[in-house]
């Protein structure tokens, strides 16, 4: 017997990187999570860092918060993860909006308030959510854009720690996260709200995994389904949202961060898993199929609507429906691109869409991320399916809080929407603070209360509205006015400054690189999309639409000055390894609007960075 320690085996020499020096992080709104310290990079020397450009309307970015537990937890002594909030809408610029959405998302590492984008100009940013990558020696990288980048990420820290481990400058210990005292209410951020048989509320209270039956007057806790623990079992939900009331009584339940729906019996307190897996859908995932062997994307509203629950389908920018006879899910309308464009229901585009309300000839929604109001209704006579409108609002980058006819009126990303008895609609206009009407018959947008703090739903309860004041963790009654309420008319667009590209051709470039030990996987056909469109159409001579290359010459249109740009791509990757028979792979994949402006000193090429460097 050989007790000699045997040969240690080589470690692989370190893939050579370009060697940036990641700027400074700053930004006006300071730091959270930290116990009132500011950091610098040089408090950072010696981890791994990941910063994550977020904000908090973008279920994407909650998407890569929730990819980031795993490797947050197994690293934690050697790598600091750093949010830096980078707003969208004006809300998001709000310092108190931050302080409740890192409570809201439980975001358990510093957060950088960056209200002004400072922070993310320095870094060439041009997507939510992106990720950057410091080295214990300050240095950038790797970026990747989009989701599905975290086992990416984990096989570098790996590589970073080795590397660093024997040059000596990796520090291991405790990272600078100070968790925030804990508050005490019967409520935390909660999401939708139903009225049950007996007269009594249920809550979903998302923060706290649960669902919260409250009697008549709002506030007093009958009792709470759910451990209160983040979880998939018999006992835990994973942030619930919608509910939706079904024809024998039970409550259908969007389990958000679970990716499925639960059925919640009233009568007997019994929760059942009806949808989903468990599993993030992904592109070339299955769309129809058995409802509990299909994988959805973060299921934010339902409602029950001509003999099927209707799913708002944020985390894809589609309606789905499950059918509990036949046991069932299928899209219903939606394409997966992000924006706003109407037609029939297989060609429309949707936006995060994250309230629904059915009445018996249409099923409304909230379609936060393009700030609008829209409705599915059956095609005209003669025609098969159905057919998708808009009521207000233009597209991902308008907001404001307008009232007046409906063609110039404002929203700012509205999470909830409810049917009145007269045929019109409310409106949770969730980051103005405001409940709003629109009247189909007038064509008119008014404003019906303010001074809410978030509201995401509301529920008719005989002659008064109940809000859910989401930021305010309760829910606020309200008698329906028969007045609106007056407000100054204020208008926004996104502030990010818009890319200045020179006339004529441009070269759109989609850097993705691989991650380390893994290849591109073409075993059948090409592994990479790229879809490409524009608002207006016109901004584009030639060069829309879908193909494999993830790189591509678009012709601008030399009458059309500034637009915007809609870039989606998608590359698949698996391990490289011959011996291997069932490599395991990976989709990545993230869509960019990009404003830009047509000038004569403009770029010629646009480089948008899926994974990797450019360059």
């Amino acid at each position: 017997m050989n007790d000699a320690a045997p040969a240690p085996t080589p470690a692989p020499a370190p893939r050579k990187r370009a060697r940036v020096r990641a700027p400074e992080l700053i930004g006006k709104g300071g730091w959270l999570n930290t116990g009132g310290r500011d950091l610098t990079l040089a408090d950072l020397r010696g981890k791994c860092v990941v910063v994550d450009f977020w904000t908090f309307c973008c279920i994407n970015c909650l998407h890569v918060l929730d990819e980031l537990r795993e490797l947050e937890e197994k690293h934690r002594d050697t790598v600091v993860i750093v949010g830096v909030h980078s707003p969208k809408f004006a809300h998001e610029a709000e310092h108190a909006a931050v302080v409740d959405a890192v409570e809201r998302y439980e975001v358990h590492h510093p957060v950088l308030d960056d209200p002004e984008l400072a922070t993310w100009k320095q870094y060439a940013v041009r997507a939510w959510p992106t990720l950057v990558v410091i080295d214990p020696e300050g240095y950038v990288v790797a970026q990747h854009a989009g989701e599905g980048h975290a086992h990416a990420i984990e096989r570098l820290v790996a590589e970073l720690e080795a590397e660093h481990a024997a040059k000596g400058t990796l520090r291991r210990g405790d990272g600078p996260y100070v968790a925030p005292e804990p508050v005490a209410t019967d409520l935390r951020f909660p999401g939708k709200a139903l009225l049950l048989g007996n007269g009594n509320l249920l809550v979903s209270d998302s923060t706290r995994h649960q669902l919260v039956e409250l009697a008549p007057d709002g506030e007093s806790v009958v009792r709470r389904i759910g451990s209160g623990e983040r979880g998939f079992g018999p006992d835990a939900f994973s942030e619930p949202q919608g509910l939706a009331l079904l024809p024998d009584g039970r409550v259908v339940v969007a389990d958000t961060v679970n990716h499925a729906l639960r059925t919640y019996d009233p009568a007997t307190g019994a929760v059942e898993t009806v949808a989903g897996t468990g599993r993030q859908w992904w592109q070339g995932s299955a769309t129809s199929g058995p409802a509990l062997e299909v994988d959805l994307s973060s299921p934010w509203d339902v409602a029950w609507w001509q003999g099927k629950a209707w799913i708002a389908m944020a985390g894809v920018h589609q309606l789905w429906t499950w059918d509990p006879e036949a046991g069932t899910v299928a899209v219903a309308a939606g394409t997966t691109n992000e924006g706003l464009v109407d037609g029939p229901a297989a060609e429309a585009w949707f936006a995060q869409p994250s309230g629904l309300a059915a009445t018996e000839d249409r099923l409304w929604v909230a379609d936060s991320e393009t700030s609008a109001l829209r409705y599915l209704e059956p095609a005209p006579e003669g025609e098969a399916g159905y057919v998708v409108r808009t009521a207000v609002g233009t597209g991902l980058f308008d907001f404001g809080h307008r009232d007046g006819d409906a063609a110039q009126a404002l929203l700012q990303h509205p999470l909830g929407v409810t049917a009145l008895p007269d045929g019109s609609v409310a409106v949770c206009d969730t980051y103005n603070h405001a409940l709003r009407r629109f009247d189909p018959a007038t064509g008119e947008v008014s404003t019906l209360a303010t001074d809410l703090r978030e509201p995401s739903d509301a529920v008719l309860v005989g002659e008064d509205i109940v809000v859910v004041e989401s930021a305010r963790h309760r829910l606020t009654r309200l008698r329906l006015p028969e007045e609106a309420v007056r407000v100054d008319a204020v208008a926004h667009r996104t502030q990010r400054a818009a890319t200045e590209v020179a006339p004529g051709t441009l070269r759109l470039d989609v850097v993705f690189q691989a991650p380390s030990g893994q290849k591109l996987d073409t075993r059948y056909g090409p592994s990479t999309r790229l879809l490409v469109s524009s608002t207006p159409p016109e901004l584009l001579a030639a060069g829309e639409g879908p193909g494999t290359d993830l790189f591509r010459d678009l012709k601008l249109n030399p009458d059309v000055t500034e637009g915007v740009l809609h870039v989606s791509a998608m590359a698949a990757s698996c391990d490289d390894d011959p011996a291997n028979e069932y490599p395991a792979c990976h989709v990545h994949q993230q869509d960019w609007g990009v404003p830009v402006t047509v000038t004569a000193d403009g770029t010629g090429r646009l480089p948008l960075v899926l994974a990797g460097m450019d360059g």
